[in-house]
């Protein structure tokens, strides 16, 4: 009986590389791939790409799988990139990890491996799997540090049909473990972090690059001019950092945040103090929806919600679902809700789907239910 084939998107960390390891252990005709999404200032000096490439073909070496190469740093530029720049020129702050998930993880690289006979394509995402009433669901991984359901939501059911997850059931020590024991060179590699076509280097310089640079002044919510700021683009809901408002000479005077922005007068607007009432608000509503099963949730039960990844759950309900916006209350009130990131929906640990947050709001979870 010929063995079922499975590709897997091979990055050179430890996570893909078990996952190679134990589809093997299980059986699979496996294939390593390693994926190329960014070509340029593609240097040493800011991006791991060659070593990375140099990791993955040590551990399929080291497992005896073929390893392929595969350049989709067009696609990547044509899916995700310019969709990044287009959402910070509109003042907003998206998250591409979501939409490289959606259209290079699971749908460039699930193509190219149909070309080459696989039955299942796999990754090293910390998600699971489990099918019910022929209906694919996307569960929270077990390990609840680690788990990237957040990022995966956007997936359909043909996209998880042809997928596994093979550490999902795994806590991540217990797959440094394994990666130890299987003596696997990137066995304590450090976890990568942050925007992979950015990597370290300074955002700021990144993106003056691709969008020009418009100064303005900073505002109090009551109009008084406290400063100036390098650009709307560089900043982002809530934040802290790099507003530059002078020292704060008394320990008892509270720090400064980005509370909004006006964009058409390039105007960044602050308030103080963490819990300003300005960076509260107990709803938002979301465009952009896709939900995994194919049909979204049910308006007024009670659902729970992230809109950010590492977020505890809040609980939360739906309200006005069409097929291109929903509303979204909570029980409490949200800190920093952001437009251009996403909103996650969960029922239990299951991963509903979601859309992008486009503005706060001020109604509330009392008026859903």
């Amino acid at each position: 009986m010929q063995k079922q084939r499975v590709v897997v998107g091979m990055s050179g960390g430890v996570d893909s590389s078990v996952a190679a390891f134990l589809l093997k252990q299980q059986g699979w005709d496996v294939i390593g791939l390693f994926m190329k999404n960014w070509e340029d200032d593609d240097t040493d000096e800011y991006c791991s790409s060659r070593q990375d490439f140099l990791d993955a073909a040590s551990v399929a070496d080291l497992l005896d799988i073929p390893l392929e190469v595969v350049n989709f740093s067009a696609e990547y530029k044509d899916r995700v990139f310019s969709q990044f720049l287009a959402e910070y020129r509109a003042g907003r702050t998206p998250n591409p990890d979501v939409l490289c998930n959606s259209e290079i993880k699971f749908k460039a690289f699930l193509e190219h491996a149909s070309r080459l006979g696989a039955d299942r394509i796999a990754t090293g995402h910390y998600a699971q799997l489990r099918e019910a009433a022929g209906t694919f669901q996307l569960m929270k991984a077990e390990d609840g540090n680690k788990d990237q359901s957040y990022f995966l939501y956007r997936l359909n059911q043909s996209q998880l049909s042809q997928t596994l997850f093979p550490v999902g059931h795994l806590y991540k020590h217990e797959v440094r473990k394994i990666a130890h024991e299987q003596g696997l060179p990137n066995a304590t590699k450090k976890d990568s972090t942050g925007i992979c076509f950015i990597g370290e280097r300074p955002f700021r310089e990144f993106l003056n690059r691709y969008l020009p640079v418009e100064p303005g002044e900073i505002h109090t919510l009551d109009g008084k001019t406290v400063g100036t700021h390098q650009g709307l683009m560089y900043y982002t809901l809530g934040q802290r950092q790099g507003l530059r408002i002078g020292g704060i000479s008394d320990k008892n005077e509270q720090p400064w945040f980005v509370a909004d922005k006006d964009m058409t007068q390039n105007i960044l607007y602050v308030v103080q103090g963490h819990d300003h009432p300005a960076l509260l608000h107990t709803g938002l509503t979301a465009n952009s929806l896709t939900w995994i099963s194919g049909t979204p949730p049910h308006p007024h039960w009670v659902y729970a919600a992230k809109i950010r990844y590492r977020q505890t759950d809040a609980p939360c309900v739906i309200l006005k679902i069409t097929q291109n916006i929903c509303q979204v209350g909570f029980a409490a009130k949200q800190w920093g809700i952001t437009p251009g990131q996403s909103v996650v929906i969960y029922e239990s640990k299951v991963c509903l789907g979601g859309g992008i947050i486009v503005q706060q709001s001020n109604f509330g979870f009392n008026e859903f239910v």
